[in-house]
């Protein structure tokens, strides 16, 4: 089994400063600011969610190629570019980019924010504010906010000297109801940051705060979604594929690795798990399944599942049931899978119907792969009709026949690692 991640004692720790820090009055740096949600109300674990936050950050960078620093402050993180300096300012502006798109993606944060960093005085926050309205056109309004209280001028002050100072320059209106164009002033610590009004973030809870789950992916639309919606709530995931293989071929696992490729840009280190269940399909419907078929193999995934989970160190089984969506998901046959296992099934979709589980697999860019034609394993074998309201009893005497857990166990031993960065 895989021991837990337990993060060290103590307080999350800014990365070291770069060896050549700008001169105060002459600071222009692109950097990017990540605004923090529900984390700011944890209290006095906040520190722990923060710690592992910023870990998930570092594995996101890695992936999008730019050398980051992580600086935190009260409320927000400030990502800055250590090798900026050195880069032309088209260069470092690109690079700032690529790392306020990467880091949408991590959970745990609610607002992505491209700023420009500047010394902490009022005449540099009012030449950024104009460098970020060249070329708008427009109503404007400025918001600011002191985050440091003994800056020398009020929030409100600050605020009207930029926007008395933008409209000089560029002869733009004011409204502060509905402008056109919002440009945010925040005084902070060391600096003020000056920018735009950013890119939804991801928001939820950083992925492993809350533990570790075996996600049961089928290749369709609802399961990948469900692993979505379990990472935002801190849940490390890892993959669980039954393909209905010798019976059929290997699109099925081309699909489900192309999901779970696209679902690790959520937290990395993803793993998938493939077994081949179309033999034991043939023995489920041999030994008289009929009507509970679909019930019957439904419950022997989960208790494969529940196998492979601990050895893999995960505590709950995770799927894309939805309530009613199809004959397999009434509450009576829900209640008899529950029976199979004994670990936790996490069903975030129960309440979503297809329409809303189509909409967010398409915001998460999974609804294409999912609709790419296989030949799904739950499609094999089927009866022409299925039970609804399956009794747990004649479940368990068909498994009886068989030795589920038995089998189960030996499917959990033949379940194939698909590396991703070796499919």
């Amino acid at each position: 089994m895989i021991p837990p991640v337990i993060p060290p004692v103590g307080l999350p720790q800014a990365d070291p400063a770069p060896a050549a820090e700008p001169a105060a009055d002459s600071m222009r740096e692109p950097c990017v600011l990540l605004k923090l949600g529900e984390i700011v109300l944890k209290g006095r674990n906040r520190q722990q969610f923060e710690r592992i936050l910023h870990g998930n950050i570092r594995t996101a960078m890695r992936d999008a190629g730019v050398p980051v620093q992580i600086w935190p402050r009260e409320g927000v993180i400030l990502l800055r570019i250590p090798d900026g300096a050195k880069r032309t300012a088209e260069e470092w502006a690109k690079a700032a980019d690529i790392v306020a798109e990467r880091a949408r993606d991590v959970p745990g944060v609610v607002r992505v924010c491209r700023v420009l960093r500047v010394a902490k005085t009022p005449e540099a926050a009012v030449n950024a504010a104009i460098e970020l309205t060249a070329g708008t056109n427009g109503a404007f309004a400025v918001r600011a906010r002191r985050r440091d209280k003994r800056f020398p001028i009020t929030s409100t002050e600050l605020a009207v000297l930029i926007g008395r100072r933008v409209q000089e320059a560029h002869g733009l209106p004011v409204n502060l109801k509905h402008p056109d164009t919002e440009v945010f002033v925040e005084v902070d610590q060391r600096e003020v940051f000056v920018f735009n009004e950013g890119m939804q973030g991801t928001g939820g809870l950083p992925v492993g705060m809350s533990g570790r789950a075996l996600v049961l992916m089928s290749g369709g639309i609802d399961s990948p979604v469900a692993a979505y919606r379990m990472m935002r709530r801190g849940l490390r995931c890892y993959f669980l594929h039954f393909s209905g293989m010798p019976l059929t071929g290997l699109e099925s696992v081309y699909k489900a690795y192309a999901l779970v490729r696209g679902l690790d840009r959520f937290q990395g280190g993803s793993r998938l798990f493939v077994v081949p269940f179309g033999k034991t399909q043939q023995r489920l419907a041999s030994s008289g399944a009929d009507r509970l078929q679909i019930m019957a193999q439904r419950r022997l995934m989960l208790k494969t599942g529940e196998a492979l989970a601990k050895k893999l160190g995960s505590t709950a089984l995770v799927t894309g049931d939805s309530l009613g969506q199809v004959s397999s998901q009434t509450l009576a046959n829900i209640t008899a899978l529950d029976d199979a296992v004994r670990l936790p099934i996490l069903r975030p979709l129960i309440g979503w119907d297809k329409t809303e589980i189509m909409a967010e697999a398409r915001r998460i860019r999974t609804l294409a792969i999912s609709e790419l034609p296989d030949q799904d394993c739950c499609t094999l074998l089927t009866p022409r009709h299925v039970e609804t309201h399956a009794r747990i009893s004649d479940l368990r005497k068909i498994e009886g026949r068989l030795d589920a857990a038995e089998i189960a166990e030996e499917l959990a031993a033949a379940a194939q690692e698909y590396r991703l960065e070796n499919p």
